[in-house]
């Protein structure tokens, strides 16, 4: 039993020392890997500040697709890695990469005052990936390049960015007027609600005037009419009726026509011939 716990022990310190010395010879490759990316970088950083400098990035910009752009400056890396290593080193880029760091170098070198000097290096692993950063110092604002190699024997440059940091000023100018933005709005917004409240109470008064002036119009009383005088229709004028009438009355009388005469005749206003 002691044998075999001896032997179990052994057996394992010998895989525990087989672990320890893949893990530092993983981690020297990685390193020497490291150390080459963050090599190519500063160069990289370096050709691209050329390239603004020389006043050409529009050119390639404007007049070279990715794939050129990708051939021209790998082309280029490779001349500056041969005079620096004195061999002759491939060097991999995508033609985004290219076209993304030239833009992002405009802007920033401007921003940054015109000029800045390449400071500290750092790279670290990131799966299948190598971040490298390069420290920048500009005559008005500081930055960093941030440049991705793929994690291999060809060193791609997959992105390259050049970040401009934001000085304490700027960042208070930014917040000042992020403010100023929304305490304004706030105001204005509050105003138009009291505007609002404000005119709700002229409703009631629109709304009331109308009836008034329907209440008055109803309570004038209606024009009298004014009764139109009757006017007696004159008679007498007609012989015919007058000859009738005299007529009727001579019979009745049981006389002649001749010992009266009808002077005028009147429409009587009572019903009691009726009866």
């Amino acid at each position: 039993m002691k044998k075999f716990s001896k032997a179990l022990l052994m057996l394992t310190c010998v895989f525990t020392l087989t672990a320890c010395g893949a893990d530092d010879t993983v981690s020297e490759i990685q390193q020497s890997k490291l150390d080459a990316a963050e090599l190519r970088a500063q160069y990289t950083v370096g050709a691209f500040k050329s390239i603004v400098d020389d006043d050409i990035a529009d050119a390639w910009l404007d007049n070279y697709n990715n794939v050129e752009l990708s051939e021209m400056f790998s082309q280029g890396m490779e001349g500056i890695l041969a005079q620096v290593a004195g061999s002759d080193l491939d060097y991999g880029t995508e033609g985004t990469a290219v076209r993304g760091a030239l833009t992002s170098f405009k802007d920033g070198i401007e921003e940054m005052g015109g000029d800045f000097e390449i400071g500290e290096t750092s790279s670290k692993v990131d799966d299948d990936t190598i971040v490298v950063t390069v420290g920048v110092t500009g005559t008005e604002k500081n930055g960093e390049v941030e440049l991705i190699f793929s994690n291999d024997i060809f060193f791609t440059l997959e992105s390259c960015t050049l970040n401009v940091d934001e000085t304490f000023a700027s960042l208070m100018e930014g917040a000042a007027l992020n403010t100023l933005l929304g305490m304004g709005t706030v105001f204005v917004v509050l105003i138009l609600i009291s505007l609002i409240i404000s005119l709700l109470g002229y409703i009631p008064k629109l709304i009331a005037k109308p009836e008034k002036k329907d209440e008055s119009a109803a309570n004038i009383p209606a024009p009298v009419t004014a009764a139109m005088p009757v006017q007696e229709e004159e008679l007498s004028d007609d012989e015919e009726l007058v000859a009738v009438i005299a007529a009727a009355v001579a019979a009745y009388e049981g006389t002649g026509t001749d010992g009266f005469r009808v002077r005028s005749i009147k429409r009587a206003n009572t019903k009691n011939w009726y009866k």
